[in-house]
């Protein structure tokens, strides 16, 4: 049979192995040797056999080196640059540094929200929290498990995506952390989780709270502010963050705030509102980003005794133009999508950066002089609004474009965590389409490119902050979409960065560096240098190291192996990586839908170079392969169904595979993928009928497909508005028409007028002309001796009248396709005195370009020889018109049709067409052709 391949992604014993589970699976430094007794250490470098070498001066110097005899608190510092999971990898060296790792004061800040902290985490880090001052977290789950890490003493509390957290949980949180100054919590939009109850516990907790900044509740009243006010009386930075509303008249009472914030909440009266806070007697910076305030409220507003920095982007009463902003400008920096934001930060900055009294941007202190705190929390809200504009997706283009861009780029430049963090997020996100990853805006992606964006994202992955990191892989992520980003993070040295981050233990960094590699992946620029990375052995691992319930980076990694594998070196480089084992796995036991879909692709891809590699053996002999994927073919997701066929289909291309197929049940369920998808997408329904096309190759399965119920559903896929699909589902009606039976099922089924209707219409000659074989098997005299048979005269709906009204309809639009594929001027001349030049230009204008992707067996070949002796003309003329095509020099499988030939002993019969009187002009110059083929390829030889 024949089918086309498809090519186509402790003073106490502390218990560091514990810590190492909490903060990722950490490895032991292999380049630090320590004697049994102390930390003495030798560093080397190691050699590419892993080998340890030496020279001379390097052997002397680091032999010389006793870390023991470093003080502890020099260790300690050295401990202070390293972040958790790394300090917690030192500590597994020796004792001393176990111990050394414990000590508290190197515990005073800790960022959990890429773990799940529970009962048995928070018990080991309890011991080392008694100094924690700064902690970050995700989720309202997590708030129950922090009172038990007895961090009595703890100052700044900050949780993300807290939709969950509830009244209880906030309360008991800040009952038992009463000396915190700051809490930040982001909540969610309209949550009626958290009341004003909550926050005034809140209040009443935590006397010293200096910064509170809650985003997502549903209303603050005035009892709330008035608490807020009165209990604590160092409260001097308050933002409401997207509140449904807010009681602004009580903020009157919050006389001790420097720092506001109402940024997209709703409901605000804002005369009332800029009578009372106009009055605030320390109100430094406002941020009205986001709202319906009025210009009138703001010219009110901007006039305030202290006011230095006003912040209203995105006012939509704001923004008709210069024109509008012009009245409100004073002393006051007012920073609109319509003045410049760069300048008037930079107005900001009055400090010298000569000076040696002025403290570092790092110290959030303020040194005489010095706008810092006022810096710092512009930059914070000003990157907590571009990040909110971002998400919305509201038409910003220009803003963006003008100076939303360079702003962000400045802000990923900061000196503050969270600000580089949403700032970067803030980047990753402006750029998509609609919101969709897979669509990027092709003139924002490359204003940051040519701002030298790219450099800032990559300097900002490779910080040690984890947090930092992932949101920048993120950003470089999605601005790798375009092809034009993709070349210079290629060129800077990103592909590199992308690989090393991708073997993160910290999940959300390997997600997005995954995510970025799967990017990069796409076309064939970038491939190779991918590979060279060690990227893929990278990615494979991913697939072990987490367990399936991580699905954003098993997506990612099973997406871009996707990609690497549709080329052929880098597709064995996959196998060698253990990735046909890992995508099995993946397609196996993964219940997500989109991990199942690119783990299906990637093998698809992997068994797409059966002709170059043993990959597609490979992935058949992988135990529970096949059973997956013909599994998936039953999903509910059209893509998960798609990528499965399309792997079957593949992977049919291999004998045993074919057999093993059926053998697991595909033959049923691709009927049933077939039956259930004409309605579906083009690819859905060019893999349904390839994947048949490639089992029908074996007549067992043809048989068992036409019995199966197989023939109706092909023909209804013949019909499609899809050219592909056109192809694939001829290629398999072809097939299946070998068999007499199948035929005559196809007769039956109507599927005459459909192939008639593909060989008269379709815009794809290679669907013309496998139907024009398929109608040519049905009625070349086999189908007759069923039709004879008990089996037809049983056959309702179909008599003998209609037998042969069908065969006249098949002959006379096979004879019509091979007249249009005909050279007439050289048709005229006669046969026998064709100079080899005609016979080339008969040739080269009937040849159809794509027919060299097709591979007969003998007993097809052997067929058609057959027909050459038919007594229907317009038979022995299609019987040549097909010799010609699979023997056409260049084609993918000539010399193996040649050689059929050859065996066959076809040279006479073929002369024999040439020379005879009667036959047909066709045949006999297409015999010539095929004659000419036969020479042009030397005797015996075989692909």
């Amino acid at each position: 049979m024949c089918h086309k391949r498809r090519r186509k992604v402790v003073e106490e014993e502390l218990d560091f192995d514990e810590e190492e589970k909490i903060f990722g699976q950490c490895k032991r430094p292999t380049t630090v040797a320590v004697s049994s007794r102390d930390c003495t250490s030798s560093f080397g470098v190691e050699s590419s056999s892993g080998t340890t070498r030496r020279s001379n001066y390097y052997s002397t110097y680091y032999e010389e080196a006793d870390w023991t005899r470093l003080p502890d608190d020099t260790l300690l510092k050295v401990f202070t640059l390293l972040n958790n999971r790394d300090r917690a990898s030192l500590a597994s060296v020796c004792k001393g540094w176990r111990i050394l790792a414990a000590s508290p004061s190197l515990w005073t800040s800790l960022d959990i929200r890429a773990h799940a902290l529970d009962s048995d985490m928070t018990s080991s880090l309890s011991s080392r929290c008694a100094k924690l001052q700064r902690l970050r977290f995700q989720g309202g789950s997590a708030a129950n498990a922090i009172v038990g890490l007895q961090a009595r003493g703890l100052q700044d509390l900050s949780g993300d995506h807290c939709w969950d957290l509830s009244d209880a949980s906030l309360c008991m949180m800040v009952a038992r952390h009463e000396a915190l100054e700051s809490l930040q919590l982001q909540i969610g939009a309209d949550c009626e989780r958290i009341t004003n109850d909550a926050i005034k516990v809140v209040a009443t907790c935590c006397p010293k709270l200096k910064r509170l900044r809650i985003s997502g509740i549903r209303d603050v009243d005035s009892p709330t502010i008035g608490a807020l006010a009165k209990l604590c009386p160092y409260l001097m930075d308050l933002a409401f963050f997207d509140c449904t509303s807010v009681d602004d008249m009580a903020l009157a009472a919050a006389t001790s705030l420097r720092f506001l914030s109402v940024a997209g909440s709703r409901f605000i009266s804002w005369s009332s509102a800029a009578d009372v806070w106009i009055k605030l007697p320390h109100l430094t910076g406002l941020d009205v980003s986001r709202t319906d305030i009025t210009a009138s409220a703001a010219a009110r507003l901007m006039v305030a005794p202290k006011l230095k920095v006003f912040c209203a982007l995105n006012c939509a009463n704001l923004e008709h133009g210069n024109e509008a902003a012009a009245p409100l400008l004073n002393s006051s920096v007012l920073l609109t999508q319509c003045t410049d934001i760069q300048k008037g930060l930079a107005s900001l900055i009055s400090i010298d950066a000569r000076s040696p009294t002025c403290r570092k941007l790092t110290d959030s202190s303020i040194c005489k002089g010095c706008n810092l705190e006022l810096t710092e929390w512009t930059e914070w809200m000003l990157s907590h609004a571009l990040l909110k504009m971002a998400e919305s997706n509201s038409g910003l283009k220009s803003f963006w474009l003008k100076q939303g861009t360079a702003l962000m780029l400045r802000l990923v430049q900061s000196q503050q965590e969270d600000v580089q963090e949403r700032a970067a997020t803030a980047l990753a996100t402006f750029i998509l389409i609609d919101n969709e990853i897979e669509s990027v805006d092709p003139a924002k992606a490359e204003a940051v490119m040519h701002a030298g964006g790219i450099a800032h994202l990559l300097r900002l992955a490779k910080s040690f902050r984890e947090g930092v990191q992932s949101e920048a892989a993120k950003a470089i992520a999605n601005l790798s979409v375009n092809a034009e980003v993709a070349k210079t993070v290629a060129t800077e040295g990103g592909i590199s960065i992308l690989a090393s981050l991708a073997r993160s233990p910290n999940r959300w960094v390997a997600e997005e560096a995954a995510g970025g590699l799967w990017n990069l992946s796409v076309g064939e620029d970038h491939k190779g240098a991918i590979a060279g990375a060690g990227a893929i052995e990278a990615l494979v691992d991913l697939a072990f190291k987490w367990p399936s319930r991580n699905e954003g980076v098993l997506e990612r990694a099973a997406g871009a192996l996707a990609n690497l594998a549709a080329d052929d070196k880098c597709s064995m480089e996959v196998a060698t990586a253990g990735g046909v084992h890992a995508l099995v796995t993946l397609a196996r036991f993964c219940n997500h839908e989109g991990v199942q879909e690119q783990a299906a692709r990637a093998l698809a891809n992997l068994a797409a170079h059966g002709d170059s590699n043993g990959n597609n053996a490979a992935v058949g002999k992988e135990p529970g392969a096949l059973e997956a994927l013909v599994h998936l073919t039953c999903s509910n997701h059209e893509g998960v169904r798609q990528e499965a066929a399309g792997a079957l289909w593949n992977l049919s291309f291999d004998d045993r595979n074919r057999e093993a197929i059926a053998a697991v049940g595909g033959v049923e369920a691709l009927v049933a993928l077939a039956q259930n998808c004409s309605t579906g997408s083009q690819g859905l329904q060019e893999r349904a009928a390839g994947a048949l096309w490639g089992l029908s190759v074996s007549e067992v399965n043809s048989i068992a497909i036409g019995r199966g119920g197989g023939v109706a559903p092909l023909i209804a896929l013949s019909r499609s508005e899809f050219e592909d699909v056109h192809e694939t589902a001829a290629g398999a009606l072809w097939n299946l028409a070998f068999n007499p039976g199948n035929a005559l099922r196809i007769v039956e089924e109507e599927g005459v007028p459909a192939l008639v209707h593909l060989c008269s219409s379709s815009t794809s000659k290679m669907a013309r002309f496998m139907a024009a074989l398929a109608l040519a098997y049905m009625f070349d005299s086999r189908t007759d001796e069923v039709a004879s048979g008990p089996v037809f005269n049983e056959s309702p709906g179909l008599g003998v009248e209609g037998l042969e009204a069908a065969r006249h309809l098949a002959i006379r639009n096979i004879d019509a396709f091979v007249l249009e594929f005909s050279n007439h001027q050289a048709l005229l001349v006669p046969a026998t005195s064709l100079a080899p030049a005609v016979l080339t230009q008969v040739a080269e204008s009937a040849h159809i370009q794509e027919a060299g992707h097709l591979r007969c067996s003998g007993a097809e070949v052997g067929r058609f020889v057959a027909m050459l002796r038919n007594k229907a003309a317009v038979l022995r003329s299609c019987a040549a018109f097909a010799l010609m095509q699979f023997t056409m020099p260049g084609g993918r499988h000539a010399m193996h049709h040649v050689s059929l030939l050859q065996k066959a002993g076809a040279g006479r019969v073929l002369r024999t067409v040439a020379a005879a009187a009667t036959a047909p002009l066709q045949a006999k110059v297409f015999a010539r052709v095929v004659l000419r083929n036969l020479e042009l390829h030397p005797a015996g030889t075989s692909s």
